[in-house]
């Protein structure tokens, strides 16, 4: 099975870079993702829970980036096994495109095989749903990396820095014994 295509991202090129490379976008992006765990930068594994049809299977397998020439494109292949559901594995190839500072043009092309039960169901369905799939990921996708984007504070332009206006000094207080001591030592004035 081959599929491509491409999704416009209301975010810089290298937020959606940072996105694709972040275990936790990517187990709130793909469909029934339970979980993402990277073992290294370039190794992660993963546990999706996905219905084709009547059949529903846990798959639990392994991803791996390659050819990556950050942050413009790399190659994202996996494997899962889904017990008696069968198994399933491919890639994508995904380049960034930037278009404007703040929006980013995602092409991907996806190529994916499957085995056992789940290629009994019919290339059509397996077809649909994956189809159907993919377009939940990059939908996901696009928004968490623009609301991410969006959170991320702009630096405001530097401004010439400015004096602090300078505090007139403060009176020390004045304590009670040298108050006394300062009576004693001028001569009180006779009374006529």
């Amino acid at each position: 099975m081959k599929m491509s295509g491409s999704q416009v991202i209301d975010a810089p090129r290298d937020a959606v870079w940072k996105g694709l490379n972040d275990p936790k976008v990517l187990q709130q992006c793909i469909p029934g993702c339970e979980s993402i765990v990277a073992s290294s930068p370039t190794q992660m594994s993963a546990k999706v829970v996905l219905k084709i049809g009547p059949v529903k299977a846990a798959f639990k397998g392994s991803v791996t980036l390659s050819d990556i020439k950050a942050p413009e494109s790399y190659r994202i292949s996996g494997k899962g096994e889904g017990g008696f559901a069968g198994f399933a594995s491919g890639g994508a190839t995904v380049k960034l495109t930037a278009t404007s500072p703040s929006e980013t043009l995602m092409e991907y092309d996806v190529d994916a095989q499957v085995g056992g039960k789940i290629a009994m169901l019919g290339s059509r369905l397996v077809d649909s749903t994956a189809q159907s799939l993919a377009n939940q990921f990059f939908e996901r996708f696009a928004a968490v990396v623009k609301q991410s984007a969006a959170a991320v504070p702009k630096k405001p332009k530097a401004k010439a820095a400015k004096k602090p206006a300078k505090k007139p000094a403060a009176k020390k207080p004045v304590k009670a014994k040298k108050v006394a001591a300062k009576a004693k030592k001028k001569p009180a004035k006779k009374k006529r």
